[in-house]
């Protein structure tokens, strides 16, 4: 089962009736890795009204808001449910308010603290990531063609190709779809290469 996250951090802004929300995204893979990212935010805009933020992980299946000191359920509930409907995991999303003098209501709070962190995840690339096996595939120079056609055929990655006395490539290929082309290739190339798994893992597809 694959998942899906963002590949960087990132960073989107705007004004609402004189008020600045600045939304702030990150990958993270654990909660010690988010709440460093809101320190160093907070940090950052110590002299903002708020901090407030949403983080999703896979480990655990953990979510976490904090309104900051806004009205109840206007601001962390909002940057989460952004989060969740985006379909994103491992992540944190800060959005920093400076305060302009004019109130926004509670509905109006809730519209821009999810405005905020829809820009900021609109500023980043979601990857998909895939259980997937690092494979190693040995033969000679006279099936190349057959074995990297497969390879890719099976919708997989062919990260590294090295040329000696025979060819030897190293690909990423969906778990799923592994034993499936071992068999392909073992048939093309009569039996005649060698195929191992050399790591399984989430890999990005």
């Amino acid at each position: 089962m694959g998942y899906k996250t963002i590949k960087h951090r990132g960073e989107a802004s705007f004004i609402e009736k004189r008020s600045e929300f600045i939304g702030r995204v990150c990958p993270v893979t654990s909660e010690e890795e988010a709440v460093a990212f809101i320190s160093e935010i907070r940090a950052a805009n110590r002299k903002a009204t708020h901090n407030c933020y949403a983080y999703i992980l896979r480990d655990n299946n953990i979510s976490r808001h904090s309104d900051d000191g806004e009205p109840g359920g206007t601001a962390g509930a909002p940057i989460l449910d952004a989060l969740q409907k985006a379909g994103v995991t491992d992540i944190v999303c800060v959005v920093t308010r400076y305060f302009g003098g004019i109130l926004l209501g509670a509905g109006g709070l809730v519209r821009a603290y999810s405005k905020s962190a829809a820009l900021a995840l609109g500023s980043v690339d979601v990857i998909s990531m895939e259980l997937s096996d690092s494979i190693r595939a040995a033969f000679s120079y006279s099936y190349y063609g057959s074995v990297s056609a497969l390879i890719t055929a099976a919708g997989g990655m062919i990260r590294d190709t090295q040329y000696a006395d025979g060819v030897e490539i190293f690909a990423d290929i969906k778990t799923e779809d592994t034993e499936g082309l071992f068999k392909k290739l073992t048939d093309a190339c009569a039996g005649n290469i060698e195929l191992e798994v050399l790591s399984s893992g989430y890999r990005e597809f």
